[in-house]
């Protein structure tokens, strides 16, 4: 029950992320959708960060991978969206730049989820700080 729940926040709070920058960085059709880009790719990243680094942690709960992964980047993030801004682009005319955007979107998502695994795995085999000093170094 608390992976659903986790599920639900999570996605209320990707949800909403996404409308805000769905609103902050608006585009017509035929237009590169910048925003759907940067968001796709963060979250590409974001995820392959999580799961190199948090889930590989012992005692993670079931209910936080959920509600990150599922949740909050999955919601934040959508193949749908690539799907509609591709077809916007490739019907207003502009095919070449719609297959570099769905080419570029594809190699990328993957090579930053590749990039946050790496990066998160690296984190996740350090030691934890047991003590923070004042000048923010670890003892």
């Amino acid at each position: 029950m608390r992976a659903y729940l986790a599920v639900a926040v999570g996605g209320l709070i990707g949800t909403g992320l996404r409308l805000g920058f769905d609103l902050a960085f608006p585009h017509a059709d035929g237009e590169l959708p910048v925003e759907t880009f940067v968001v796709n790719l963060f979250g590409s990243f974001a995820l392959g960060w999580l799961v190199g680094g948090l889930w590989t942690r012992p005692g993670t709960p079931t209910w936080l991978k959920a509600g990150l992964g599922s949740g909050l980047i999955g919601s934040f993030t959508t193949l749908s969206a690539v799907m509609v801004s591709l077809i916007a682009l490739t019907g207003a005319g502009e095919l070449w730049l719609g297959v570099l955007y769905l080419f570029v979107s594809v190699v990328g998502g993957l090579a930053l989820a590749a990039a946050g695994l790496r990066i998160g795995s690296i984190i996740a085999h350090r030691p934890m700080p047991t003590e923070v000093t004042d000048a923010g170094e670890t003892l």
